[in-house]
């Protein structure tokens, strides 16, 4: 949801900017995943024609989209630390393969 703060996209062009960061993913990943965030009304699409291929399917976040991501967003640092944590070896011992 991250990736649409900043207006609307379409699908491939979410793949791209998730290749390009360590998160990179598949269509098989992404695309059950907008269609999920479709459905819980947290985005919505449009088609838009293209000028280099088939129309495309735009995602744009709703009210509700932006709503869920601010508290994301807030409750995000927490959740880090706490994997941070339980990844982390006990008493700071590194453990060597």
């Amino acid at each position: 949801m991250a990736l649409l703060r900043d207006g609307p996209k379409y699908g491939v062009e979410l793949l791209k900017d998730l290749q390009e960061t360590v998160l990179a993913t598949s269509p098989g990943t992404v695309y059950p995943l907008l269609s999920r965030l479709r459905r819980d009304e947290l985005v919505v699409t449009t088609w838009q024609e293209s000028s280099t291929g088939p129309p495309r399917r735009y995602y744009e976040l709703t009210d509700a989209g932006r709503t869920a991501l601010v508290s994301f967003t807030g409750l995000w640092p927490a959740f880090r630390d706490t994997v941070d944590h339980l990844l982390s070896p006990p008493n700071g011992r590194r453990h060597n393969p």
